[in-house]
């Protein structure tokens, strides 16, 4: 069983920035995928982005070129950093992995963005 927790996020002006972090409790390296969802009110769950085993990574259209997934294995951490931020990506930031063939989520996190 892996826990994932996530941290980093908070208030933030329109056009500033934020690093998330995702401590998992046990190894990621084997994780075929992990990626970060966001939900904002009244919206369904969305992909921002996924970081594949061996580093390939894939990003929403709406965060391409501002937003860069990376991934510590040494740490069993997961990163989103987040620049140029909008008030459109004000949502509740989940990290998610498959570890295993088990996917699991973390609790989430805040980000609001004002503007």
């Amino acid at each position: 069983q892996v826990q994932l927790v996530e941290s980093g996020g908070g208030l933030v002006q329109a056009g500033g920035s934020l690093r998330l972090s995702c401590a998992a409790s046990g190894s990621i390296f084997s994780a075929s995928f992990m990626g970060w969802y966001r939900q904002a009110p009244g919206k369904q769950r969305e992909l921002v982005a996924r970081i594949f085993r061996y580093g390939s990574t894939n990003y929403a259209d709406s965060v391409k070129g501002r937003f860069t997934i990376s991934k510590d294995n040494a740490k069993n951490t997961l990163y989103l950093q987040m620049n140029s931020l909008k008030p459109e990506d004000t949502a509740v930031y989940y990290c998610t992995g498959n570890v295993g063939g088990q996917v699991y989520s973390g609790q989430g996190t805040q980000v609001t963005v004002s503007s």
